[in-house]
């Protein structure tokens, strides 16, 4: 399965690519996950707990970081094991744009996935990878976008 896409996030490339590679913001920004610890600077390990049609899993495994280019680009890759449910594993490329003080992030992914969840269909893991990708960058835009001040009473 391939996914790809685009997010624009109000912040300049400097501050999307450090949090982009910081343990903390990630682990709020995953949808399910319960732990992301950084082992090396270029390695994680995360336990993540998800919910694919009527499948409840817990997976543990490991997240990578290659092909580093900071502040403009990596690849990231993840293997996952869920137990019964099955394994998940895949990797993306991503990149940044700047435009101007706004930041363009990019994105190529592909996942696979395995065990009790493969037999799920095709049609709702690809909806269920939608799903927590749009969770995902959603979280990590509203993260680093500047709060907006409230109005003052007039």
């Amino acid at each position: 399965m391939e996914l790809t896409g685009s997010h624009r996030i109000e912040a300049p490339r400097a501050e999307v690519w450090r949090a982009l590679n910081d343990a903390q913001v990630l682990r709020q920004c995953i949808p399910g996950c319960q732990e992301l610890l950084q082992v090396s600077p270029t390695e994680f390990t995360a336990k993540v707990v998800l919910k694919v049609g009527p499948v409840k899993a817990s997976f543990a495994g490991a997240v990578t970081l290659s092909d580093l280019d900071p502040p403009s680009a990596y690849r990231i890759d993840g293997e996952g094991q869920g137990g019964v449910a099955g394994f998940a594993k895949g990797g993306a490329r991503v990149w940044l744009v700047e435009e101007g003080e706004v930041t363009v992030l990019h994105y190529e992914a592909q996942a696979k996935v395995g065990g009790k969840i493969a037999q799920l269909g095709a049609r709702l893991i690809e909806g269920t990878s939608k799903k927590l990708a749009g969770e995902f960058f959603s979280a990590f835009a509203q993260t680093l976008s500047p709060a907006v001040a409230p109005a003052e009473p007039s």
